[in-house]
């Protein structure tokens, strides 16, 4: 899991319930969009973790 994502969702959570509690459509799509990028870094993460993952297994069976 990327912590810069995490920071971003978290981030997001925030902005999007000062929106709804202050009634800013603004504040709350601005934290709707850091939520949404906080996800995306974190499916990238994972993506690349596995990538690597594979790499690695596959790089170990042609040492054999």
């Amino acid at each position: 899991m990327s912590d810069n994502g995490t920071v971003d969702k978290i981030k997001g959570t925030v902005k999007e319930t000062a929106g709804d509690v202050t009634d800013d459509k603004k504040l709350k799509a601005k934290g709707i969009l850091d939520k949404t990028v906080g996800k995306v870094k974190e499916a990238a993460e994972d993506v690349k973790d596995t990538a690597e993952g594979v790499a690695k297994d596959i790089k170990e069976k042609f040492n054999k």
